[in-house]
């Protein structure tokens, strides 16, 4: 390694801990605290073991899709595709397992590699063709619509030759709690690990504090571009076997939405959309807020129509806060 890329390293590590945002997450998980106590003394229909494992299992699916997106947004990009990219996962494990007859875990590993491929390819158009990321990901968002109803005839598939492939969301190793709950929170384990402990992370803060610098260091900005998108459709792509083995079906019409509840996940825990800022126990507090937000408005009795109007505000309040913060600095 060169005398300059070690001294880009020695700048990056130190400032992390920073850039991870205690106060941000300890904000975040303080208004969590806040709803569940609302929601508490407003009914006593929400504080219960059966309500509370609902509301995890709802968190799941988009709390993976949300891990995804923290990668791309701390280096200052998006990816509005992960909902439609989860969905093209889905049915191309569904696929792979009820139309080519193979085994059900090489349809698990065809459709995360499908995620996969889908995130490499946004990443080349951010990268190589410097096509802004939001372009580039509207466009692979709308290709991995149409390709999901192309492949499946526009209708669902269905796993009913396959019932162990329900158990993947649904099975409980833990009594009580869904498998799907202990996904979620193991990935959200892996995707910290990935982003405090490896290159990849370093890479991720630098590429959102500084991306000029960063090249100036001698790092191949572009090589760790496409990675980060890469590993944001591995998420999509695991999130689409869970949405597929919940639902014991892929639903090719599915998707669309899912990547603005991710996004808002991502941005009320604490992670900055100019980059170079979050953290994936933010995005899991989160995932955890909307949640609980939605199920908390549900139980109230709000009308769905209202329940969009209130997340949406909050949204907003998580943008505006991150500006201020940024203005303070």
């Amino acid at each position: 390694m060169s005398t300059r890329l070690a001294h880009a390293y020695k700048k990056t590590i130190p400032t992390l801990s920073k850039q991870s945002g205690a106060a941000q997450k300890l904000l975040a998980f303080a208004s969590l605290i806040m709803l569940v106590l609302i929601f508490s003394l407003s009914s006593s229909n929400f504080f219960q073991f059966d309500n509370l494992v609902a509301i995890m299992l709802s968190t799941a699916v988009i709390g993976v899709l949300a891990l995804g997106s923290t990668f791309v947004i701390i280096t200052s990009g998006i990816d509005l595709a992960v909902g439609t990219v989860m969905t093209f996962s889905a049915v191309m494990a569904g696929v792979i397992i009820t139309t080519w007859q193979l085994p059900m875990p090489l349809g698990i590993l065809g459709g995360i590699l499908a995620g996969a491929i889908c995130g490499l390819i946004s990443g080349l158009l951010v990268a190589k063709m410097k096509i802004p990321p939001f372009i580039a990901t509207l466009a692979m968002m709308m290709v991995t619509k149409g390709l999901s109803l192309v492949i499946s005839g526009a209708k669902p598939i269905y796993f009913t030759d396959t019932p162990a492939f329900t158990k993947i969301s649904m099975g409980s190793i833990i009594s009580g709690i869904p498998n799907a709950i202990l996904i979620f929170f193991g990935a959200a384990i892996v995707a910290s690990i990935i982003l405090t402990k490896t290159i990849i992370g370093r890479y991720n803060f630098a590429l959102g504090s500084n991306e000029e610098s960063t090249r100036l260091s001698g790092v191949n900005v572009d090589y760790w571009k496409i990675v980060i998108y890469t590993l944001t459709g591995v998420f999509s792509g695991i999130a689409g076997i869970m949405m597929a083995s919940r639902l014991n079906s892929a639903q090719p019409a599915l998707g669309s939405g899912y990547e603005l509840e991710a996004i808002a996940a991502v941005v009320i825990g604490g992670t900055s959309l100019s980059g170079g800022k979050g953290s994936i126990l933010g995005t899991v507090i989160g995932a955890l807020i909307m949640s609980v937000l939605t199920n908390g408005l549900r139980i109230l009795s709000v009308k769905q129509e209202w329940q969009t109007v209130i997340v949406g505000i909050v949204i907003v309040l998580a943008v505006y806060a991150d500006m201020m913060r940024r203005r303070k600095k």
